[in-house]
C-alpha cells in the first residue's frame, strides 16, 4: 500500500511544481508588456528634455481646452433665436395708426406781469484786465498819492517812478505833490534824455543793460537800419528813451555824514550848515524815541525809494527830543524839501537827523543830551502834514532803519 500511494503523490507534486514555474516565468513577460511611465520620464529627464516636454504638453493642453470652449459655445450659446411659430405670427395683432394728440394752447402772460422778461443785474462799471502798454503815458498826481501807490497802480517798482521823473522829483519822494505830471513807463527801468555825444554802448553800460535792449524797445521807435555807428548814433539830442531794466544810483538829497571836524560839508543842503564846531558830549550808543508819538504817518524806511528814514506822526508843536548825547552840526533851513532841520553828531560814529520842524531851539555847536528838547514837530518844506522825519546814520552800518535801534 505504501508503494502504491507514494508514486502518484510524487508525480502530482512534480506537476504542480512545473506549473508554478511556468507561471513564475510568465509574470515578468506580462510586466514587460505594460508601459512604465516612470522610467520613461526618468529617461526624458536624463536626456535633458524635461523642460521642453513640459512646455509642449502645456501648449497642447491649452489648445485642447480652447477647442473645447469653442465647441461648447457653437453648440449651446451661439445658436440664433428660434423662429416664431406660424400660429403665433398669425395671432399677432395688426398695426394701428398712432393717435394724434392736440397741443394745448399756451396763453402768453401779460406784459404787465413780466415787463422785462428775464431780469439781470446790470453792472455799469466793467473791470477789464490791464493791457500791456508800449508807450510812455502821463499821470497827474492827486491828493493822497504816494510813490508806492502810484507804482502799484501801474504795476511798476517804486524806484521806476523816481528814475523816470528826476526833473520833477529829483529822487526825493517828499517832493511829490498834487497836480504834478509824472512820466509812467510801460516797463520798469529808467527814462533817459539823449545828449549830443552820447553813445549807445556807453549809455547801456551805465544803466546795466545791452544796447539791443534800448534799440528794440517799442516805445523808443528806433530803426536799427538808420542808427549808423552805435558810438555816435543818429539819435536827435533831447530824445527821451526808455532804458528797460535799467538801474542807477539815487542822487543823494538827504544830509551827508556831517562830522564835528567838517560840518561845512553840508553847505550844499542849505543855509543851516555850520562853519566851525568845537568838541562836545559823546553819545552812549543807545537811542530814545525822538518824539512822543511812536507810530508812522507817511513814509517808512524805504531804500528802494531813496527814503532812508521814518516819518513819525504827531501834532504840530509836539516836542522833539535828542535821541542821544552829542553836538549840533546843522541847524536851519534845508533846500531839498526838509524844511527846518537839526542834525546831531554823537561823536561815536552815529549821526541823527530831525526834519520838517516847526521850530528849533538849538544852534550850530550846541551841546545836547539824551532826551533834551531840541525843537517841535511841524510841516515845513515839502510836507503833506505835521510829522517828524527822522534818520539815523552809522559810520559802520550806513543809513539804517531807525526802528531797529530806538528803545
Amino acid at each position: 500500500m505504501d508503494g502504491d500511494f507514494s508514486t502518484p503523490q510524487t508525480s502530482l507534486v512534480e506537476g504542480d511544481v512545473e506549473r508554478v514555474e511556468e507561471a513564475a516565468s510568465a509574470k515578468p513577460e506580462q510586466k514587460r508588456k505594460r508601459i512604465d511611465w516612470g522610467k520613461i520620464w526618468e529617461n526624458v529627464l536624463r536626456w535633458g528634455l524635461g523642460e521642453i516636454t513640459l512646455r509642449i504638453g502645456t501648449a497642447l493642453a491649452s489648445l485642447i481646452l480652447i477647442l473645447l470652449v469653442i465647441w461648447v459655445m457653437e453648440n449651446f450659446y451661439l445658436k440664433g433665436p428660434l423662429e416664431p411659430a406660424e400660429g403665433a405670427v398669425n395671432a399677432a395683432s395688426l398695426a394701428t395708426s398712432t393717435p394724434v394728440v392736440a397741443v394745448p394752447y399756451f396763453n402768453v402772460p401779460s406784459i404787465e406781469v413780466y415787463p422785462a422778461g428775464v431780469t439781470r443785474q446790470v453792472v455799469l462799471h466793467t473791470l477789464l484786465p490791464a493791457k500791456p502798454r508800449d508807450s510812455v503815458v502821463q499821470y497827474e498826481v492827486k491828493a493822497g498819492d504816494t510813490i508806492f501807490g502810484i507804482a502799484e497802480k501801474f504795476n511798476l517798482r517804486p524806484e521806476t517812478i523816481l528814475w523816470s521823473n528826476y526833473y520833477v522829483l529829483a529822487d526825493n519822494p517828499h517832493l511829490l505833490s498834487p497836480g504834478q505830471k509824472l512820466n509812467i513807463l510801460p516797463a520798469d527801468g529808467v527814462y533817459y534824455e539823449w545828449h549830443a555825444g552820447d553813445g549807445l554802448n556807453g549809455v547801456a553800460q551805465f544803466y546795466g543793460v545791452k544796447p539791443e535792449d534800448i534799440i528794440n524797445f517799442p516805445a523808443n521807435n528806433l530803426n536799427p537800419e538808420k542808427l549808423g555807428d552805435w558810438s555816435n548814433p543818429n539819435i536827435e539830442p533831447g530824445t527821451w528813451l526808455v532804458i528797460p531794466g535799467g538801474r542807477r544810483e539815487f542822487v543823494t538829497w538827504s544830509a551827508p555824514r556831517i562830522t564835528r571836524q567838517n560840518p561845512a560839508v553840508a553847505k550844499v543842503l542849505g543855509p543851516g550848515f555850520c562853519g566851525t564846531v568845537v568838541d562836545g558830549p559823546v553819545g552812549n550808543g543807545t537811542f530814545v524815541w525822538p518824539t512822543v508819538e511812536h507810530w508812522l504817518s507817511g513814509f517808512d524806511y524805504s531804500p528802494e525809494t531813496n527814503h532812508f528814514g521814518v516819518d513819525f506822526a504827531g501834532r504840530e508843536g509836539n516836542a522833539v527830543f535828542a535821541v542821544d548825547n552829542g553836538v549840533v552840526v546843522y541847524a536851519g533851513w534845508n533846500d531839498w524839501g526838509y524844511g527846518n532841520v537839526v542834525v546831531i553828531d554823537h561823536g561815536n560814529g552815529w549821526q541823527s537827523l530831525y526834519a520838517h520842524l516847526s521850530a528849533y531851539n538849538v544852534d550850530c555847536g550846541s551841546y545836547v543830551y539824551q532826551g533834551s528838547v531840541i525843537g517841535a514837530v511841524g510841516s515845513t518844506g515839502k510836507s503833506s502834514g505835521p510829522h517828524l522825519h527822522f534818520e539815523l546814520r552809522s559810520d559802520q552800518y550806513g543809513r539804517v532803519n531807525p526802528m531797529n535801534f530806538l528803545q
